[in-house]
């Protein structure tokens, strides 16, 4: 276990945000529609990149803690 990196709890606040952060992408989605043009890259892209992204190096970490 390193000494220096990111507590088991900072990765758990990680996910459950990104899940929350995704959640509110889905939300924009019901309620506003699918955004054209360059907002939808802009707003929808780099925002869900980051939140799965977040969401997948938060899970793999919290897993390969469990089993070691």
């Amino acid at each position: 276990m390193s000494k220096y990196g990111p507590t088991r709890g900072e990765h758990l606040f990680r996910l459950v945000f990104s899940i929350f952060g995704l959640g509110c992408i889905g939300v924009l989605f019901a309620v506003r529609g699918v955004p054209n043009g360059p907002g939808l890259v802009e707003v929808v892209g780099i925002a869900a990149a980051f939140f799965v992204g977040t969401a997948v190096l938060s899970a793999r970490a919290l897993l390969r803690r469990d089993q070691g």
